[in-house]
């Protein structure tokens, strides 16, 4: 490939690490429980909703951390949930019958996302708050509600279509929820089914990283919330939402420096870095470059709880400037917020196993296949670029990877070629179905040495929405089996996922 290896190493705290540094458990486990196998670490979400509680303590602010149920299906995680005092937001049947069965009580869960019938019949039976999107949604609710005799429906508000006043700033369309153009006919159903429901706080849901949209949103939640009150309704809180972010990546210069190449060699002006040219949104026009590059910004440094503490802090421009969490606070409004990949983050990795190894005919990036479909590692379906580790399968071989990295760019200042045993090399990773288009990334990718044949990849982060979101049983091939680990002092313990309970540490399992 010639220059320096474009790495994208994963950033990797204590828990993932001291994962990583138990190969002997490790290949254990995927030799006894196939490749590919999820491995999630339930204690680091509660540890990320500590986070999440801090930023609420220092902006005094009341409200319930929500955590988003469809980044993962995972039940350790759900039940180690249930042993704290957050929530849940659920969006189907299947999500609320599993938080309930987990042990999370009905004050604890919000339904959100499309429902049906069923869906809203177990969640109005339950008392289940339910985040309804349009007018039909309400008159359904409202319909269930007086023909089964079901308790008063607790519901918010979802709204869409938000602008502040004097500024020019749009939030972007969602098809979740009510364009505030259509309040006044929302809030009449509302009055129009006051016996049958009690309208607790408005929402929204917003797909972007952008903070200053976010807050537009929450600029014009508040000023919902100001009407609802003018009419005589009594609203307690705001429900942002999720989109908080991950940073994925340890090092932001060699993101930084692998978009920029990533551009020249989609303009031709150095050799291809991916798998078919592929150009991740953009393409070359004739010499000029065109399209959008269609990746998450893996290096984030302001993510998760972090993100939230600056859209509290952002000010209110509509609104006389003041700090949107001061505004919350002056109306005692309760802040309800549904973080599913930031409540995530480093709570699991993927573990796959090398099964081939070959140079190709041509020359170029060695092709590695991997036990494992693209959609059980589905980082590039969320434009997540990040490097698997590699977990050799000879023990001896992991201070070779060592000496390899700390000569690396020394060989390659030289105009060395890589050296096939220690010396970094450039792959390409494939699945193991039969089609071509089955690639764990487009991208290719740098490792330390050349992999082996019963090696292990380990794609760390996996937890938010790259484990199960997409994972299908193609081909009759299995989707991956999830354990459950936890530490004992120095020592990792685990269960297969569905055997874990809060208990199950004291326990002990294997």
């Amino acid at each position: 490939m010639g220059g320096q290896p474009l790495y994208l190493e994963p950033r990797l705290e204590s828990r993932l690490r001291s994962l990583l540094d138990a190969p002997a458990l490790l290949h254990t486990l995927t030799d006894a429980l196939g490749s590919p196998l999820n491995m999630l670490v339930p204690d680091q979400l509660a540890d990320n909703l500590q986070q999440f509680r801090s930023v609420y303590g220092t902006h005094h602010l009341s409200g319930q951390v929500y955590f988003a149920h469809k980044a993962n299906r995972s039940s350790a995680l759900l039940r180690r949930l249930a042993a704290t005092d957050a929530g849940v937001d659920v969006a189907s049947l299947g999500e609320l019958q599993h938080a309930l069965g987990a042990g999370l009580t009905p004050d604890r869960i919000i339904a959100t996302g499309p429902k049906n019938p069923e869906f809203l019949w177990l969640a109005a039976r339950t008392s289940v708050t339910v985040s309804l999107d349009t007018r039909g949604e309400l008159e359904q609710l409202a319909t269930l509600v007086r023909k089964h005799a079901l308790p008063r429906a607790r519901i918010l508000l979802r709204l869409s279509g938000f602008e502040a006043s004097g500024v020019r700033v749009l939030s972007r369309r969602s098809r979740f929820g009510t364009a505030v153009r259509e309040l006044d006919p929302l809030l009449e159903a509302v009055e129009r089914h006051a016996d049958v429901v009690d309208p607790v706080g408005v929402a929204y849901h917003l797909d972007t990283t952008s903070l200053t949209e976010k807050a537009t949103a929450l600029e014009g939640c508040l000023r919902v919330l100001e009407e609802c009150r003018s009419r005589g309704l009594r609203p307690r809180g705001v429900d942002i939402g999720g989109g908080f972010g991950v940073n994925y990546l340890a090092d932001g210069g060699q993101w930084d420096r692998y978009t920029t190449e990533l551009t020249e060699a989609v303009l031709g002006t150095r050799p291809p870095l991916t798998y078919g040219g592929h150009g991740y949104g953009l393409r070359n026009e004739a010499g000029t470059l065109r399209g959008t590059l269609g990746l998450y910004p893996a290096h984030r440094p302001v993510a998760g709880a972090r993100y939230l503490d600056e859209l509290l802090s952002h000010p209110a421009a509509s609104l006389g400037g003041r700090p949107l969490a001061a505004l919350l606070l002056e109306h005692l409004y309760d802040l309800h917020t549904e973080p599913g990949r930031a409540l995530l983050d480093q709570c699991g990795l993927t573990l796959t196993k090398v099964l081939e190894v070959r140079d190709p005919e041509t020359g170029g990036p060695l092709l590695v296949r991997l036990a494992a479909k693209a959609d059980d590692v589905a980082l590039e379906e969320h434009g997540v670029l990040m490097d698997p580790v590699v977990v050799p399968r000879d023990p001896a071989d992991t201070q070779a990877d060592t000496q390899a990295d700390a000569g690396a760019d020394t060989a390659a200042g030289a105009g060395a070629g890589p050296d096939p045993g220690t010396g970094p090399v450039a792959v390409h990773l494939f699945g193991s179905r039969c089609l071509e288009s089955d690639l764990i990334t487009r991208r290719t990718v740098f490792l330390p040495r050349r992999p082996e044949p019963g090696d292990l990849m380990a794609f760390a982060n996996t937890a938010g929405y790259c484990m199960d979101f997409h994972a299908t049983r193609a081909q009759h091939q299995p989707s991956a089996r999830k354990v459950a680990a936890w530490q004992e002092g120095d020592t990792w313990r685990w269960c297969l996922d569905d055997q874990y309970w809060p208990t199950t540490p004291v326990g002990g399992a294997q």
